[in-house]
């Protein structure tokens, strides 16, 4: 594993050495060509317009996070809050009261635009140290963007457009407010209206996760599989003005699951259609106060939220033999009020609240994910351009579905981040 390791950072390496050459190549020529048009010009010829040129940036920061966790959380997240890793009985990842020390926020990234006929093509290659899924608690290469972007058409992996991510606090904590849509996904889109507004069409990659509950341990439920036939599809308008900008969204997307058994004893297989209506806006106040907020519903968009549990749960069906039980979306209600407030140019504050609420079916669990909510409250200083430093408290509580269970936990962290921004190309 580490020798894997080793070899993603060479390859990344080698690959933005690479780059930046080929990048900076074209700088030097641009500055020549420059000083031979002022010579031209100072001897009366007429200065050519200057075209448009290519630019590559390269970005990023490095990030350390220590903190104390009062309780317990999944050891996998041990440097994040959210609430749906609390957990669901007591002592079940330990003991409580942790110290926790992480750099997974770091993050590195390039950005490349170039002219062409039909406008700048742009793209972007972006990703973090903070490992998800198979590596879920590792420190590795997480990929966060590859995505290109030509006139009103954008292809790749990026913002899923049911999200809002100016939503997202000023925040020390990594995972963010759970009650918000936060989902980067495999997407092409149409982009019909740009600027101040917006309007944005995209398929997406589905996905889903089901929660078999009581019944988990069914040798029938082993041959079920989720289906996926067609894309998720989904929908931004955004208005945008000095005041700041409102955004409604919507998704759609189609959940199938079969039977793969070939002599089923029970018709287990079925479907439903999802969908999700996401309501966001930042209000400015001040100079440089903002007041961040967002409303979301669905049925089975679970996965598109940032810290909620299954789309799909399972639901008795008394009386048929032949199907004694159906799946059931799951109804998802999330809330985010944040504000962020600038005390002068170097001191800043962000304080709100989150929560996630889930309409559970009958057939989950007793110690199922029910409730989640979220706090902070943090104090960070920018003592000179590209450093901050700061503090942070935070508050997660979880809330069973039908044991009475619950638990609250309490942190403090510190961070410091130091963020660099290289720039090449593009006109002077």
């Amino acid at each position: 594993m580490r020798k894997e390791q080793r070899n993603k950072l060479l390859a990344v390496t080698g690959l933005l050495a690479g780059l930046a050459l080929l990048a900076a190549g074209p700088v030097m020529a641009d500055d020549t060509s420059a000083t031979t048009t002022v010579g031209a010009d100072a001897q009366g010829a007429p200065a050519p317009e200057e075209k448009p040129k290519p630019q590559f940036n390269i970005y990023g920061y490095v990030q350390l996070d220590t903190g104390y966790d009062s309780k317990q959380v999944d050891p996998n997240w041990f440097d994040v809050l959210r609430p749906t890793k609390l957990p669901s009985y007591k002592d079940q990842f330990g003991a409580d009261g942790n110290t926790y020390m992480s750099v997974r926020q770091t993050r590195f990234g390039v950005k490349a635009s170039a002219p062409t006929d039909l406008g700048d093509l742009k793209t972007t290659f972006e990703w973090e140290l903070f490992g998800v899924g198979v590596d879920a608690g590792q420190t590795t290469i997480r990929l966060r963007h590859a995505y290109l972007e030509l006139g009103h058409f954008g292809a790749g992996q990026t913002w899923s457009p049911f999200m809002d991510p100016d939503v997202f606090p000023n925040s020390l904590e990594y995972w963010g407010p759970n009650g918000m849509v936060f989902f980067r996904n495999v997407q092409v889109r149409w982009m019909p209206i740009m600027g101040d507004t917006k309007l944005i069409f995209a398929l997406e990659r589905p996905g889903a996760s089901g929660d078999a509950g009581n019944y988990a341990d069914r040798i029938e439920l082993a041959t079920v599989k989720a289906h996926f036939p067609y894309p998720d599809l989904s929908v931004q308008y955004r208005q945008q003005g000095d005041w700041g900008h409102v955004q409604l969204s919507g998704i759609v997307r189609r959940l199938e699951w079969v039977d793969t058994n070939p002599a089923p004893t029970y018709n287990l297989s079925g479907s439903a259609n999802g969908w999700g209506v996401n309501i966001s806006s930042n209000i400015k106040f001040r100079k440089a106060d903002t007041l961040r907020l967002s409303y979301i519903y669905g049925e089975g968009v679970e996965n598109y939220m940032n810290d909620a549990p299954a789309d799909l749960g399972i639901q008795t069906n008394p009386g048929n033999a032949v199907q004694p039980v159906v799946g059931k979306l799951l109804p998802v209600t999330g809330i985010v009020a944040f504000y962020d407030l600038a005390w002068n140019d170097k001191w800043t504050t962000s304080i709100g609240v989150s929560s996630v609420m889930i309409d559970n079916s009958n057939g989950q669990a007793p110690n199922a994910f029910k409730k989640g909510e979220y706090a902070l409250v943090n104090l960070l200083c920018t003592p000179v351009k590209d450093l901050m430093v700061g503090g942070e408290v935070q508050w997660g509580k979880r809330e069973n579905f039908s044991d009475g269970w619950s638990v609250n936990d309490l942190r403090v962290q510190l961070s410091a981040r130091a963020n660099f921004s290289v720039l090449f190309g593009g006109n002077k």
